[in-house]
């Protein structure tokens, strides 16, 4: 590919346009972006992707087009007056002592805290008595406070911990073994693993999943046989006995291992997508014991989540689209001998277990009420919550005697509450002390009809005497997919939002898991459309009801929120003023071709399945659903260029054909973060200054000129 030709006064140039009003408005002028010719066919239909050079994060050529865009973008972002006064504001409010719940491994009592602006939350620990130490500081793995800790285990008797860390915000991983006395490093760092955690076998060694490292560019390319493996303490990694996954039977790109509590059986969960399950178990008293297939196909998500002895108590979907408990012996443990123990209810269940009960948290329109049983399945009682909202968990092992879990909702920072599972009785353990006033705020829930009549239930929050005047900045936020579930929780950033007198929305979209299995299933593949459809009628119901307009809402969402954000941003682009796609799953035809994303076909579907789900697809993959001469709100692309989980090409190439194709003066930016990947473990001062950003691009395109909270709103026209 020939070099390309960057028009260099794109770099600074940018152009103020007169508005009616005489406020002036920031254009830009975008980096040139050379196109190839690069085409690929679908059952007989040729689908050109110009952008393709775009893919090879390891080029010279994307380097330099990265460059170029953040130039542009931060040239931009800096002209924008407000933009340092709301970094100083998520700075001033994010500045608040942060903890965790403790818990207790062998003699010490651990739990993570953070001073208000650390990189990383550190982790301490203490004896009963004894003074405060510190275990382990991520702030110091790094000088910039990229490299993160991503996963913390202790043996049984907590006398060693493995720790893995995440550099550059990367999925791959490495693990470092402590001897938790001594703090001595035991053994040489294992690399290369992935999507797993560490489920150690008394102070002998641990299980842990991985790939093998992938030709070429680690960050993108596929990743789809996944393999256990046992390490044992003292040998190098080398040597460590793979345990399942290096057959071609045995193939699956998602595989995970646990132990259970007393440490007598090893589980196996071997997945083709991210949803449904296999489940294999091995009676690791007997050393010549072989797996048990509990479960040989993959129509369930199904887990165990404790043992009695040979008796397994397994939360499960199966029959139960809204989950259930039910137990069986390990010695004969397949789905025709399960038995019910705690049954399927209208509600979604979540569960988990500590001080010898089973904890069952349901999902009530989005918001927790939570029972407690004990292992018989007897209802000990419903453990009345301080408030409406979330609630999370209650988890502990069997002789523990305190537990721990916290609440939180929109306008509530989150408390930690301490437990006596015998009494039922809690009281408060640590509530943060932070510069916002939760009474100066509400959410009320409302219900409103989808395009094809379904009922969909979202969550609006805003300062109290909001006026409904169709004239308040609004943030449609959604996800919609992947059974997961958006309910209420506290967020320094949406606190900001509310406290410049913006509405923070946020709807239950079908492709969740808010009502279970069948809401999920109501989302994806060939019935994908539904979650759009369900976030634009969330946006029309905010625009009927006054709470804002057109001029005024965003719409945002990251990594399959980003698509969602994309989609509806292509299908109409009408409805809203800012759209910010984070971390998107944007190119439709060719996720699957990336790292693990394989394994979100469950949810999409894939582009080689058939013409029918091609053709789908194709219908509203975003980056094919640019068009020519379109007007497009103005949007804020946001991605890592470490990011291997989505990888950065969806970005690019998006922003890149958003830009060839817009037309008036709403600003097409991409946003790219060096040196982070998907968001987890991001610095917080990078996520302070992404956010200040993404809040001072969204002000200004709807029009201020100063923050909203100064009364002053100049009104102007395209």
């Amino acid at each position: 590919m020939k070099k390309i030709a960057f028009v260099l006064a794109a770099l600074t140039t940018f152009v103020a346009c007169k508005q009616e009003n005489k406020a002036e408005r920031l254009a830009v002028n975008y980096p040139q972006t050379e196109k190839v010719d690069s085409v690929d066919t679908y059952f007989g239909v040729d689908v050109p992707d110009p952008y393709r050079w775009l893919e090879d994060d390891m080029s010279p050529e994307t380097e330099a087009w990265v460059t170029a865009q953040n130039q542009v973008t931060f040239g931009y972002l800096e002209k924008i007056p407000f933009r340092e006064d709301l970094k100083n504001r998520l700075e001033k409010l994010w500045n608040y002592e942060k903890l965790s719940a403790p818990f207790k491994e062998g003699d010490y009592t651990y739990y993570y805290k953070n001073d208000g602006l650390q990189n990383q939350s550190v982790v301490y620990r203490k004896k009963d008595g004894g003074d405060e130490e510190v275990f382990l500081d991520p702030n110091t793995f790094s000088e910039d406070g990229t490299t993160s800790l991503a996963g913390l285990s202790f043996s049984k008797d907590g006398s060693l911990a493995t720790y893995l860390i995440s550099e550059g915000g990367s999925d791959w991983r490495k693990a470092i073994v402590l001897d938790v006395n001594s703090m001595e490093i035991l053994e040489d760092t294992l690399v290369d693993i992935k999507f797993s955690g560490i489920a150690w076998k008394g102070n002998e060694g641990f299980y842990y999943s991985s790939y093998d490292k992938p030709k070429g560019s680690e960050l993108s390319a596929k990743t789809d046989q996944h393999k256990v493996y046992y390490h044992k303490m003292g040998a190098p990694q080398s040597k460590d006995r793979l345990v399942y996954g290096g057959t071609l039977a045995e193939k699956h790109r998602y595989i995970s291992a646990s132990v259970t509590e007393d440490e007598r059986y090893l589980i196996l969960y071997p997945r083709t997508t991210t949803s449904g399950n296999k489940m294999l178990i091995r009676d690791l008293t007997d050393p010549n014991a072989l797996f048990i297939t509990v479960l040989d196909d993959t129509d369930s998500d199904s887990y165990v989540i404790d043992n009695d002895g040979s008796t397994l108590f397994i939360q499960t979907n199966r029959n139960a689209p809204n989950e259930k408990v039910v137990t069986v012996d390990a010695s004969n443990p397949t789905p025709d001998q399960w038995k019910d123990l705690i049954p399927e209810t209208e509600n979604v269940l979540s569960t988990n277990t500590g001080g010898g009960y089973i904890f069952a948290e349901y999902m009530v329109d989005a918001i927790s009420k939570v029972m407690q049983y004990d292992y018989s399945g007897n209802l000990i009682r419903e453990v009345e919550l301080p408030g409406i909202g979330s609630a999370g968990g209650f988890g502990g092992k069997k002789e523990e005697e305190t537990l721990y879990f916290s609440f939180t909702n929109y306008n509530t920072p989150s408390s930690i509450y301490k437990f006596d599972p015998k009494s039922g009785e809690y009281e408060v353990y640590w509530k943060p002390e932070i510069d916002f006033n939760p009474d100066n705020y509400e959410s009320e829930q409302v219900f409103y009809t989808s395009k094809d009549g379904t009922r969909v239930p979202m969550i609006i929050t805003y300062k109290k005497g909001l006026e409904r005047n169709g004239k308040n900045p609004t943030i449609l936020y959604g996800y919609g997919g992947f059974n997961i579930s958006l309910t209420p929780s506290f967020s320094v950033v949406n606190a900001i939002w509310m406290e410049q007198g913006g509405v923070y929305a946020v709807p239950n979209l079908r492709g969740g898991g808010e009502y279970g299995k069948k809401w999920h299933d109501a989302g994806t593949q060939m019935q994908k459309q539904n979650v759009f459809d369900d976030f634009i009628a969330a946006g029309e119901y905010l625009i009927e009801n006054n709470y804002t307009s057109s001029d005024y809402l965003a719409i945002r969402g990251g990594s399959n929120g980003g698509l969602l954000v994309g989609a509806t941003m292509t299908q109409r682009p009408d409805l809203m003023k800012v759209a910010l796609p984070a971390v998107g799953v944007l190119d439709m035809l060719r996720y699957h071709t990336f790292t693990a994303g394989a394994g979100w076909a469950y949810d999409y579907g894939t582009s080689e399945d058939s013409p029918e789900m091609f053709e789908y697809l194709k219908g509203y993959s975003p980056v094919h659903n640019i068009k020519p001469g379109g007007s497009y709100p103005a949007t804020l692309v946001t991605t890592g260029d470490h990011d291997d989980r989505v990888v950065p090409a969806h970005s690019f190439k998006f922003a890149a054909t958003l830009q060839e194709f817009q037309t008036g003066d709403n600003p097409t930016l991409i946003r790219i973060e060096t040196n982070a990947g998907h968001g987890a473990g991001k610095p917080i001062s990078k996520t302070i200054e992404e956010y200040a950003d993404i809040f001072a691009f969204t002000f200004y395109n709807m029009g201020y000129d100063t923050l909203p909270n100064q009364k002053v709103l100049k009104e102007f026209k395209d």
